[in-house]
């Protein structure tokens, strides 16, 4: 979970995907590179990442201030790179929505 809430309203971009065996090593280098880049990109918040190591599913849900924020993320030209890579070799199949965050709640139990 995220450090902090953020104020909405906000997007959710989510990325479901089946990963393949092709070159791991590769793909978690890109992947580490992306969360840094992605970061430093005007109206990133934060992120999220799981990935079930038995079936390959991950689920990655990246937080935006706006639209436009979003838009540029895709055009960045390393992400497009990436992404290429990854429809080429490092994905089986994958599924991407965008949504609009208009309220959060969080709870924490007490240590």
């Amino acid at each position: 979970m995220p450090d902090k809430l953020f104020t909405p309203p906000y997007y959710a971009v989510i990325f479901t995907a089946t990963r393949t065996d092709a070159d791991p090593e590769g793909y978690e280098k890109t992947a580490d590179l992306m969360s840094e880049l992605a970061a430093s990109m005007p109206g990133y918040l934060g992120v999220e990442s799981t990935r079930d190591p038995e079936t390959g599913l991950g689920i990655t849900v990246s937080y935006w201030r706006d639209l436009e924020s979003i838009a540029a993320w895709k055009k960045q030209t390393d992400h497009t790179a990436a992404r290429n890579q990854g429809r080429a070799s490092w994905y089986r199949d994958y599924a991407l929505r965008v949504a609009r965050v208009e309220r959060e709640y969080d709870f924490k139990a007490p240590d």
